[in-house]
């Protein structure tokens, strides 16, 4: 009707415009290779250490390497840990980064589902640990609050394929926000004890660094020993020195303000030194960094059927499995709901809670961040024997649930990911990074 103004009704899920769905696909194409390699690596390590031959895969981690005189002759699993999984976390910043900056959460409306339900699906199952582990055990709070992306993913990729694209953008955005609340978490509660003149002094080179990139300087034989002396001295000073690669990862400039070097008609406010960083390393990340890690850490003795039913009857390994399968989807669909209570949203068409709850479950496997919180808390020995156990049985019972609810749905997904495919409207739609 004339003077009226016809309000719309905000929804969730809706479609990405296309050049950010095409650029998702691409990143979950690489992550879901690099979950198959996560897979393929857990497994092996897991075989070895119940083998005849344990003695000989703990023999491997301990294996020291590394410049004595820098104080980094560390054993081959601290460095997976440490220095391979910084890798990891540089990738996660560069990713949130973009998303906040160019891609379709830099609408707020768009960003506060994700990241609320990411928020929650941290809170809740720290509560839920307390309240099952409590005592001695309440260190390892956090252990059962991030989602492994990478595994995740590797398993959407068996049950899920025509899982819709908004369905499988908010996994990954979910899991990158949970990454970054994962660096927080490190450096505020697991720094055993602070050296503030190395912390101080990684400030220089990351400094430095952080100069060079807003110059568009692309020099790897600049960059790189820059980036490693601050790596270096965040060790050094006693925070976890993964949290280094989050801080590198936020000086990296997202949109490019003047032309690239050896170009006469460069755009301007296109895409800067994030995208060309993120192509370069998330290959190394999702095939070598994480399963890396995952072989030196997945590999635990199970001690057979009765001494996995006893690890599993310990209140941290209880806490762990219930923060994972409980807390994890009840922590994602409360503050989901909650933004879509307060802010009147409906789900996208097509789509039902079901499918929210299927996607929550699929969120509880937990793996890299949460063996990476194990080893922070509780060290080496018994109890950590009993975290690496505890996490992944947590996880392929998530994985095992979500495949159940996934499936449910499959016929409703496939014809959703039938109109997606068909539908040729994005013809023409110019890419974020270009001016029209």
């Amino acid at each position: 009707m004339p003077g009226t103004t016809a309000t719309r009704t905000p929804r969730l899920f809706n479609r990405s415009t296309w050049p950010e769905a095409r650029r998702i696909a691409d990143i979950l194409r690489k992550e879901t290779i690099g979950g198959a390699l996560l897979l393929a690596a857990a497994l092996a390590a897991l075989i070895w250490a119940n083998s005849p031959w344990a003695q000989t895969y703990q023999d491997l981690r301990t294996l020291e390497a590394g410049p004595a005189a820098l104080h980094l002759n560390l054993d081959l699993a601290t460095w997976a840990a440490d220095g391979l999984l910084a890798i990891f976390f540089f990738v996660a910043g560069l990713e949130l980064k973009r998303e906040f900056v160019a891609g379709d959460l830099r609408d707020l409306r768009r960003a506060a589902v994700p990241v609320a339900a990411a928020v929650g699906g941290v809170v809740v199952p720290a509560l839920v640990y307390l309240t099952v582990a409590s005592g001695a055990g309440a260190r390892g709070w956090a252990i059962p609050t991030a989602t492994d992306i990478a595994f995740a993913l590797a398993v959407l990729a068996v049950i899920g394929r025509s899982l819709p694209d908004a369905l499988r953008t908010f996994l990954l955005t979910l899991a990158v926000v949970d990454d970054l609340i994962a660096i927080v978490i490190i450096a505020t509660f697991y720094t055993s004890h602070l050296s503030m003149l190395p912390l101080l002094a990684a400030m220089v080179p990351l400094a430095v660094f952080a100069v060079l990139v807003r110059r568009g300087v692309r020099a790897w034989w600049l960059l790189l020993p820059l980036a490693f002396a601050c790596w270096a001295l965040v060790h050094a000073s006693g925070v976890h020195a993964t949290v280094a690669g989050g801080l590198l990862a936020l000086t990296v400039p997202v949109l490019s303000r003047t032309p690239p070097a050896g170009t006469r008609n460069g755009t301007p406010d296109g895409p800067g030194l994030a995208e060309h960083f993120e192509h370069r390393f998330r290959p190394i990340s999702a095939g070598v960094a994480v399963p890396v890690f995952a072989f030196f850490s997945a590999g635990v003795g199970l001690g057979g059927l009765d001494g996995l039913a006893g690890t599993l009857s310990d209140p941290v390994a209880m806490g762990i499995v219930a923060g994972l399968l409980v807390g994890k989807p009840v922590g994602i669909l409360a503050a989901t709901w909650l933004v879509a209570r307060f802010t009147r949203a409906t789900l996208d068409e097509g789509l039902a809670w079901i499918d929210m709850a299927g996607l929550a479950v699929l969120a509880g496997i937990g793996f890299t961040v949460s063996l990476l919180i194990g080893e922070l808390a509780f060290g080496t020995g018994e109890t950590d024997a009993r975290v690496k156990i505890a996490v992944l049985a947590g996880s392929l019972a998530a994985a095992l649930l979500a495949t159940v609810i996934l499936r449910l749905r499959a016929r409703l997904y496939r014809r959703i990911h039938q109109t997606e495919t068909a539908d040729s409207d994005h013809d023409g739609i110019p890419d974020l990074y270009q001016q029209p």
